[in-house]
């Protein structure tokens, strides 16, 4: 069985630790440790991992968020990976600092990433992982505040929250979708 797991961010090092890449610094610890590595490909930065007679190919687009619809599709149809043992994680101001959730499908809430792929793929039928960033900012600071840097006392809360979401990624390789949100959802 096939997994493509999609850490949505944008490339670049003024991007490298802010909000909106949390996608990516997600898969990036789970990469680390997996003990794997990833690599510079079409459309993305790829890496590979065995878990429970699984393969789970995890992909970081090189599109910009807001074109990453072009490389989920590439390496879905590269793959032979169905929609359904797909799953896209990406950057939530509606939920608190540290919560996570999992659904089957939904709307793309205004999240640009979501949204290119929603129109590239043509559904909204897709496996999304939300992880929560909070809404700290005033009125109009929205892309200020997901183009920021994580604060100190917040970024000392995100190797659990990664952690959490790495077991929820295995997990939905492994038990289903169903069955993960039962377990993690709150």
């Amino acid at each position: 069985m096939k997994y493509l797991i999609v850490g949505l961010g944008n490339i670049g090092p003024e991007y490298e630790l802010t909000r909106h890449n949390i996608g990516f610094l997600t898969l990036d610890h789970l990469v680390e440790k997996q003990d794997a590595l990833f690599k510079i490909e079409r459309l993305a930065y790829t890496a590979n991992i065995k878990y429970k007679g699984r393969q789970i190919y995890l992909i970081k687009p090189t599109t910009y968020m807001n074109l990453s619809g072009k490389s989920v599709k590439y390496w879905l149809q590269q793959l032979k990976i169905p929609l359904d043992r797909t799953l896209i994680l990406t950057d939530d101001m509606a939920l608190p600092l540290g919560k996570l959730r999992l659904r089957a499908q939904g709307s793309p809430a205004g999240h640009n990433g979501l949204k290119n792929i929603e129109a590239v793929l043509g559904t909204r039928s897709y496996a999304r992982l939300r992880l929560g960033i909070g809404d700290d900012f005033s009125k109009g600071g929205q892309v200020d505040y997901v183009l920021s840097r994580f604060k100190p006392d917040e970024f000392d809360q995100l190797p659990a929250l990664m952690d959490k979401a790495c077991d929820m990624i295995l997990s939905f390789c492994t038990l289903g979708i169903e069955r993960t949100m039962n377990q993690f959802n709150d």
